[in-house]
C-alpha cells in the first residue's frame, strides 16, 4: 500500500493491540508540554527562577524525570524492540555537552558565564526529556496522530496571532504585564519597512516563523489524510483552512527566512500527499501567496527587495562574516569547543545555530547534532517505507519534512537559544523514533496475520489470507 490508496476497511484486529494504553500517558504529558510550549509567550517568566522559570523548560526536566522513573519500572515490552539510531545521537550530544561544561570550569570562566552555561545544560536536559518521552511512550498511531493534530492545531492558532499582530501593529500580549510573580521581557513588535514583523507567543520573529512553518507539512499531511485517521474526516475543511493560515502567516512575516522555510516546508510535504493533491497544493498554495502580496499594498515590493538586496543587508553581511571569525574561536578547542552556553553575545554574534554549537561544542559536538538531524529524518523516511498503512506513511514524511524544514532554518538564526524552536526540533526528532517504531510494530503485526491460519468455527483451519489492518 502506497500515498494515495484508498483506505482499508478496517476489522476487529487492528495495531491498537501492540501496547495497548501504555502510549496514553505519554500522549497526555506532550500534549501539555505543547501547550505550554506555544501558548505560552516565550519572554514571560517565574521570577523566582530567572532563567530557568520559563514553564516548557520546566515541564521538560519533569518529562525527564518521569521517562527515568518509566525505565526503572518497564516490563519487557510485548513487541521486539527496534534499533533507534537517533538515541544514540542524543545521548551523545548530551555528553559532548557535558565533557565540554567540565573543561570549560576547569579552564575557569568569568562568573557571569557559568550561569548560563549551567542553565543551557538545563536547558538541553529539558529537551532530553521531551525526545525520549516522545521516543519511548508514543507506541501506536492512533497516538501519533493525536499529538501531530494537537501540534498542528497549535501552529494554526499561533499564526492566526501572529496574522492580527500584523493587521494591528499590537503583541497583543500586553495583559502579561502587571501578574505578580512574573517578569515579562518585551519590547514591542518589530518592524521591517512599514510593516510588523509578527513573533505571535515568540521572543523573536524567527523563532515563530520557525514554528509556523515547520508545522505546514504536519497541516498539509493531515488536510490531504483526513486528520491521519482510517476513515473519511468532517474536518478536513478545517485543515484546509488553517493550511491557508499558515501559508499567509508566513508570507506577510517579512523575512526571507519564513520564504525559504515555506519553500522547504512545501516541497518535502509534497511526497506525504496523494498525486491529486499535489498539483492542487503548489498551484494553490501559489495563488493565494500572489492574492496576499496584491491585497497588502507594498508588500511585494519589500520581499523582493530582501532578497535582490541580500548581499548589502546588514544582517546577511553579518552573517557571511561571521563564518570567517569561526576559526578564531575554535582554535583553543576544536573537538569540544568553548563549552556548551559560555558563548555570550558580547564576544560576537552567530545568527546561525549550526555555526554556534560547532563553537561551543566542537567538531564532535556539531557532527553529534548533524547526526540527530540525519537519523531523525532518516527514522521517519524508514517509517514510511516500513509500515503498511497509507496515513502511517503519510504522517512520517509529513515529520521528516518538518524535521528538515527547522534544520534549515536554524542556518539562518540561532534557533538552539530560543525556547520554542529548539523545543519543536527535539520534539520532532523524539515524534520521527516513536513512527519508527510504531511502523515496525504494524510491520510485524502485519506479517502475522498474513501468515496466521483462520479456524473456522468448527475448529477446522481455513486457507490463511491476507487481512485488512486498520492504521488508526
Amino acid at each position: 500500500m502506497s500515498v494515495g490508496d484508498p483506505p482499508r476497511r478496517p476489522t476487529a484486529i487492528n495495531t491498537r493491540a501492540v501496547n495497548r494504553g501504555r502510549g496514553v500517558g505519554a500522549a497526555t504529558m506532550l500534549t501539555v508540554y505543547i501547550v505550554l510550549l506555544l501558548a505560552w509567550p516565550s519572554f514571560v517568566t517565574i521570577t523566582r527562577l530567572g532563567s530557568l522559570g520559563r514553564p516548557s523548560l520546566i515541564w521538560g526536566l519533569f518529562l525527564l524525570f518521569w521517562w527515568v522513573l518509566s525505565r526503572l519500572q518497564a516490563r519487557p515490552s510485548e513487541v521486539k524492540s527496534v534499533p533507534q539510531p537517533v538515541r544514540y545521537a542524543v545521548v551523545a550530544l548530551v555528553v559532548v555537552a557535558l565533557v565540554s561544561f567540565a573543561a570549560a570550569m576547569l579552564r575557569g570562566q568569568p562568573a557571569d558565564q557559568i550561569s548560563p552555561a549551567m542553565t543551557a545544560l538545563f536547558r538541553l536536559a529539558s529537551w532530553a526529556g521531551v525526545f525520549f518521552v516522545a521516543m519511548d511512550g508514543v507506541r501506536t498511531h492512533a497516538d501519533a496522530a493525536k499529538l501531530v493534530r494537537r501540534l498542528g492545531v497549535g501552529a494554526a492558532v499561533l499564526a492566526a496571532l501572529g496574522l492580527a499582530q500584523f493587521a494591528t501593529g499590537q503583541t497583543l500580549l500586553d495583559w502579561t504585564t502587571g501578574i505578580p510573580g512574573l517578569t515579562v521581557d518585551i519590547e514591542g513588535v518589530a518592524t521591517r519597512g512599514p510593516f510588523t514583523r509578527a513573533a505571535g507567543t515568540a521572543i523573536h520573529p524567527l523563532e515563530y516563523a520557525t514554528a509556523v512553518v515547520a508545522s505546514l507539512p504536519l497541516v498539509i499531511a493531515a488536510a490531504a489524510s483526513g486528520g491521519f485517521r482510517s476513515r473519511p474526516s468532517r474536518n478536513a475543511g478545517w485543515w484546509w483552512a488553517a493550511v491557508a493560515v499558515i501559508t499567509i502567516a508566513s508570507v506577510i512575516a517579512v523575512s526571507r527566512s519564513a520564504i525559504i522555510g515555506l519553500a522547504v516546508a512545501v516541497i518535502f510535504a509534497l511526497p506525504a500527499v496523494p498525486s491529486v493533491f499535489r498539483w492542487v497544493i503548489g498551484v494553490g498554495g501559489g495563488i493565494l501567496a500572489l492574492v496576499v502580496l496584491a491585497a497588502v499594498p507594498g508588500l511585494l515590493g519589500t520581499i523582493v527587495a530582501l532578497f535582490a538586496g541580500a548581499s548589502d543587508d546588514a544582517s546577511t553581511q553579518s552573517r557571511v562574516g561571521a563564518l570567517s571569525r569561526v576559526p578564531e574561536f575554535i582554535s583553543s578547542s576544536p573537538l569540544i569547543g568553548q563549552g556548551f552556553g559560555t558563548f555570550l553575545p558580547r564576544y560576537y554574534i552567530f545568527d546561525n545555530a549550526w555555526v554556534l554549537l560547532l563553537v561551543e561544542l566542537g567538531f564532535i559536538g556539531a557532527l553529534c547534532f548533524a547526526l540527530l538531524v540525519v537519523f531523525a529524518v532518516g527514522s521517519a523516511y524508514w517509517a514510511s517505507k516500513k509500515s503498511p498503512f497509507t496515513n502511517t506513511k503519510a504522517m512520517s514524511k509529513a515529520i521528516a519534512a518538518s524535521m528538515i524544514t527547522i534544520a534549515v532554518l536554524m542556518i539562518f538564526f540561532d534557533g538552539l537559544s530560543f525556547t520554542i524552536s529548539a523545543g519543536l526540533l527535539f520534539f520532532m526528532a523524539g515524534m520521527a523514533a516513536a513512527m519508527r517504531r510504531v511502523a515496525f510494530a504494524q510491520s510485524e503485526q502485519h506479517e502475522k496475520m498474513k501468515t496466521a491460519p483462520r479456524t473456522s468455527s468448527s475448529g477446522v483451519p481455513r486457507i490463511a489470507h491476507r487481512p485488512e489492518v486498520s492504521d488508526g
